[in-house]
């Protein structure tokens, strides 16, 4: 796969307060992404990183408000998997140690070439891209960048609902969710029967596997993992 097509599906927030190196940033590189959003300081990027849950974070360092360390700290306190690579003109060991800490994964240092970076995130995006597949009951592998289900790497044909679902369920505590929680999260502005419910259920097992989703008794349902 090409790293165009590799990146194509990737959100990246940039958070960075100089705006003709933000505006740069995102001329060169911000059309390879889905969405390619900019934040002006670390508070407004720590915002924008809770409301759109971004795939990749490039952050400077030196902002007002938050530094880009500090905001590292905070979204890896939130989300350990979440990438963040910083671009700061500091090189000196004390920033160096500082972004290890904080869980950085790359560090850029100014002025940089944006095709470098480019050529970072492709290599970053394949990673990814491997290490978001949950291995389910066998055959059964659950991908968290695409949302998708494969059964012995062949896809499996789900709605949106029905592959969110699944989704709901790896992100929920021992992957297990209540009939109330369901029908809440999936059909967040319906008045939604127990029969519907079981209906919907029956037809993603038809789809996969019975042992995929597990019935607790008038009480949720559980996703089987291996």
């Amino acid at each position: 796969m090409s790293c165009s097509a590799r990146l194509a599906r990737f959100r990246v927030l940039l958070v960075e307060d100089e705006a003709t190196l933000a505006k740069l940033l995102k001329e060169a590189i911000g059309d390879y992404f889905a969405e390619f959003t900019i934040a002006h300081d670390g508070i407004e990027g720590l915002e924008a990183y809770r409301k759109l849950k971004p795939d990749i974070v490039i952050t400077d360092i030196t902002m007002p408000k938050m530094d880009g360390l500090q905001l590292a700290a905070a979204i890896r306190s939130e989300d350990p998997t979440t990438p963040v690579i910083i671009l700061s003109a500091y090189s000196d060991k004390q920033k160096l140690l500082g972004a290890i800490d904080a869980g950085v994964v790359k560090y850029f240092i100014k002025p940089f070439d944006p095709e470098e970076l480019l050529e970072y995130l492709c290599e970053l995006a394949e990673r990814i891209k491997k290490e978001s597949r949950i291995k389910l009951i066998e055959p059964f592998e659950y991908d968290l960048q695409s949302e998708q289900l494969f059964k012995k790497g062949v896809l499996v044909h789900l709605s949106k609902r029905e592959s969110r679902f699944i989704a709901q369920l790896l992100h929920s505590p021992n992957y297990y969710l209540s009939n109330e929680a369901i029908k809440t999260a999936l059909w967040p502005n319906e008045e939604v029967s127990d029969d519907r419910l079981r209906t919907f259920i029956k037809r993603v097992r038809q789809k996969s596997d019975r042992r995929l989703i597990e019935n607790i008794s008038g009480q949720g349902y559980l996703l089987a993992t291996s």
